[in-house]
């Protein structure tokens, strides 16, 4: 059989099992066959025994007995000379009959063995019958012992063809016995060899399995575990026995060459972002050097040009006419825009850059913070500021509150004749704080809800509302630092509501960091969002 799996490596499964059950099914059907006859010879030996031998036998015996009973009652008659000794002799001429009617219908016919030999009985028999039946006739002169002595020789005839039925009938009884025997042997040996055939069946379907099906997998399954063992995905995996596991491995090795080209195309990709990520260091070490000539070299002109446009102010105040005090107030305040622009820009670079540590703050002091830097502002405006009590949040505490200043400045700044209203809350919502900073102001359009969180985008003149329009951008940026959103609330009808959510800490307790003083904030809290 492993020779047959040699020549034949790629057969299918489905090839494999029809030709393994067919075979199966043809000795399994020959051998059902060969019990089949078995039985039906063991069948027909216990018919012939117990249907035609034995019955034949106990006939021939009750015919023997029937011919004895009538010459016992023949000779008492002969040698007394008494009617009644012949009661016997008619029984027994009834059961002769009876006898010999049963011996023909259960086979024993002219030309059969038996049958010649009971005709010969049946001969024998009726010459005797006819030579001692005249002495009992009526007129007939008494019988003497001649008589009886005449019937005696006829009748030993009788026995001896009696003797004759009777051992060809007892060697066909022991005939059949021994068939029957013979069958029971046979079935016996037959049913073994069924088992026998069974076994070998399981064995070779145990072997054809193991050679086909288990060994192929096993060695599929080994090549597999040593390319995952030894991390070496360039080592090809091979199939094996049938066509399904040949097509098994070829998937197997096309899965690999696939996780081979991703692998290859991942490792591009790292080295693409190692050389992109060592540019970003080079682009973030220029941007440094770029924010420190900004915050000293880049200023020190526009203070000189501030300085002396101011000095030229007040030395001749009076001496020059309106446009050219005009002039000089037009240079002073673009230096100070400038300066302003410099100091937005350095502070929105920052963010994100220069983490500082996330800790544990308290939004409502951060608020208390925020208030006061701009409580020149709210003086000034007359505002009204309600608050709800804020929650505690992870996150850097300058950042959050240059957030709650640029929101509550732009409350304050874009507020219309009435003298504003800024309400500052937060709910509760899943795993984020969602905190509302709405005012009664002049509101935004729903239009321009993205417009204006984009650097430097303005609704409005410079001369309507001071500013650099940065203050907003600035917002988002902190706000999604800290893995939260905002946004403009477009279904408020009356004022404008901006909303901006923040993770919620875990309940775990937390000691909460001492306060410090910022003597240089990463961010200049004194801007506010100037583009609505």
């Amino acid at each position: 059989m492993s020779r047959y799996v040699r020549a034949q490596p790629h057969w299918p499964i489905r090839r494999w099992v029809s030709v393994v059950g067919l075979v199966e099914a043809v000795l399994l059907l020959a051998a059902v066959a060969g019990g089949v006859l078995a039985v039906g010879n063991l069948n027909d030996a216990r018919s012939r025994l117990l249907d035609q031998s034995g019955p034949q036998l106990l006939q021939a015996n009750a015919l023997s007995q029937a011919l004895l009973n009538q010459e016992t009652g023949i000779r008492g008659f002969l040698l007394t000379g008494r009617r009644e000794f012949l009661d016997p002799y008619l029984a027994g001429r009834t059961q002769q009959d009876d006898a010999a009617a049963e011996l023909r219908r259960l086979g024993a016919l002219p030309g059969t063995q038996v049958g010649d030999d009971l005709e010969s009985v049946l001969r024998a028999a009726g010459a005797w019958q006819d030579a001692v039946t005249k002495p009992t006739s009526p007129g007939a002169p008494p019988p003497g012992i001649g008589a009886a002595d005449a019937g005696k020789t006829l009748f030993d005839r009788v026995r001896v063809t009696l003797g004759t039925l009777s051992a060809h009938v007892s060697a066909a009884r022991d005939v059949g016995r021994a068939d029957l025997n013979g069958a029971a042997s046979q079935l016996t040996v037959l049913l073994l060899v069924i088992a026998g055939l069974v076994v070998i069946l399981l064995v070779l379907l145990w072997v054809w399995l193991r050679r086909v099906i288990t060994v192929p997998i096993m060695r599929l399954a080994a090549e597999v575990r040593a390319v995952s063992a030894t991390d070496d995905i360039h080592r090809p995996v091979r199939g094996t026995g049938p066509r399904e596991l040949v097509e098994l491995g070829s998937d197997v090795d096309a899965m690999r060459l696939r996780i081979v080209s991703e692998v290859s195309e991942l490792e591009q990709a790292h080295e693409l972002l190692d050389t992109r990520t060592q540019e970003l260091e080079r682009s973030n070490s220029d941007l440094e050097q770029f924010a420190y000539v900004a915050s000293h070299d880049l200023q020190e002109p526009l203070r000189k040009v501030a300085s002396f446009c101011q000095l030229l102010e007040r030395r001749y105040k009076g001496q020059l006419d309106e446009r050219g005090e005009q002039y000089i107030a037009f240079a002073v305040d673009g230096a100070k825009r400038m300066q302003n622009l410099i100091n937005d820009l350095l502070s929105f670079s920052r963010v994100g850059r220069r983490a500082g540590e996330m800790t544990m703050v308290d939004t409502g002091k951060l608020l208390d913070d925020a208030l006061g830097n701009l409580e020149p502002v709210i003086e000034e405006t007359g505002a009204r500021i309600e608050r709800d009590e804020l929650p505690r949040v992870r996150g850097e505490g300058p950042l959050l509150t240059a957030v709650l200043q640029n929101l509550v400045n732009n409350a304050l700044k874009f507020h219309g004749e009435v003298p504003p209203v800024v309400r500052v809350s937060a709910e509760r919502q899943g795993d984020e704080w969602l905190f509302s900073v709405s005012d009664n102001g002049i509101g935004i359009e729903a239009q321009y809800a993205e417009r204006i969180f984009v650097i430097f985008q303005r609704l409005h003149r410079k001369s309507a509302y001071s500013g650099t329009g940065i203050g907003l951008a600035m917002c988002r940026k902190i706000v999604e630092f800290h893995g939260g959103r905002i946004w403009l609330d477009t279904e408020v009808t009356e004022g404008s509501r901006f909303r901006f959510t923040l993770p919620a800490p875990d309940p775990s307790p937390e000691p909460e960091p001492a306060r410090t003083a910022h003597t240089e904030p990463l961010i200049e809290t004194r801007t506010g969002n100037e583009d609505a």
